[in-house]
């Protein structure tokens, strides 16, 4: 399993953002704790069909140093097609 996060990063809130998911919803939720994330900075189901955490630009980097695999936002929004197709994410709220 895998870990990955885009560089689709934007600005609200003062702060530069981007979208952190995984191959599993389970591992995703580990990883996040293992960063330190905070529950709010998690989106899912019913909200959204493709869970995902919300990272600051400064969290990307400690996420990549973690062992996250960077992605383009093509990449990223293939790697989550394939993983809802697969059934490995969306299991679980949050």
């Amino acid at each position: 399993m895998a870990v990955y996060v885009d560089d689709a990063v934007w600005v609200r809130h003062g702060r530069r953002w981007c979208h952190l998911l995984a191959d599993d919803t389970d591992e995703l939720h580990r990883f996040a704790a293992d960063l330190g994330l905070h529950g709010s900075s998690y989106q899912g189901p019913p909200k959204t069909a493709v869970p995902h955490y919300d990272l600051t630009a400064w969290e990307r980097s400690k996420a990549i140093r973690y062992g996250a695999v960077a992605c383009d936002r093509r990449q990223i929004v293939e790697i989550a097609r394939h993983a809802r197709s697969a059934g490995t994410i969306g299991r679980r709220g949050a």
